[in-house]
């Protein structure tokens, strides 16, 4: 009972270990970015064809604050993924620990990809059709914050979904998921990203059917290579 509880601590310890880097690392990366925060606020707004307006002398800090976290956030994945990688992998065979040590650069990558997909696909389309919607009704009027986060509601998400094919293929090759389940699971699996995709988009049907069909394309590639993973797996386990 000694040794459980000490294995226990010293497994807790790890952990906090671990946690702490990647806090002090999220905390350098927010700093730099802060530095060049209003180059990258400038880039962000320089096609726009209309000027964001600031209610309150608070706003464009918030603004800044946010553009901050979310690149600050891009950069600490791999850092994390490597923490994380570290934490389990006295439980991992020497096969294993080079198999998901390869899946770190992908998370990174995949992040990048995914808030590109959102914010040079989806995003210009969802915001052109709801701007269409006003037409000469309405004079348009657009704060710096509710701007800011109507695009981090369209492109965040898709950075962390887009993570889907590389967690299935860690935790398949973890023996923690069989593709083979996943397959029985879709149609649950489909109402679950249709969920997601109404409470991430505007209430509007063209943002639903623009977010679900690449979410639904993604679970599927998803659980491919999943299945690449496990008959790698259950051939490696026979020879």
């Amino acid at each position: 009972m000694e040794d459980q509880n000490m294995k226990a601590l010293e497994h807790f310890e790890e952990m906090r270990k671990r946690l702490i880097i990647t806090v002090a690392a999220f905390m350098l990366f927010f700093i730099i970015s802060f530095t060049f925060v209003q180059d990258i606020y400038h880039y962000i707004v320089k096609d726009l064809p209309f000027k964001l307006a600031l209610l309150g002398p608070g706003d464009i800090i918030m603004v800044y604050v946010i553009i901050a976290a979310v690149v600050a956030g891009a950069a600490v994945i791999p850092v994390a993924a490597h923490q994380l990688w570290l934490f389990i992998k006295p439980a991992l065979s020497p096969a294993e620990r080079k198999v998901t040590l390869t899946y770190i650069p992908a998370l990174f990558f995949l992040f990048l990809a995914g808030l590109s997909f959102g914010y040079f696909v989806l995003f210009p389309i969802v915001l052109s059709f709801l701007m269409s919607l006003s037409g000469d009704m309405f004079a348009t009027f657009f704060t710096t914050e509710k701007y800011f986060k109507f695009l981090l509601h369209m492109t965040l998400p898709f950075g962390v979904l887009f993570e889907m094919p590389v967690v299935m293929m860690f935790l398949t090759n973890l023996g923690i998921l069989n593709p083979y389940n996943l397959q029985k699971m879709r149609k649950f699996a489909y109402f679950a990203l249709i969920v997601v995709s109404i409470l991430i988009t505007p209430p509007d049907f063209l943002s639903d059917v623009l977010v679900i069909i690449p979410l639904i394309l993604l679970y599927e590639v998803s659980v491919s290579l999943s299945k690449m993973v496990y008959k790698r797996k259950m051939a490696a386990a026979a020879s």
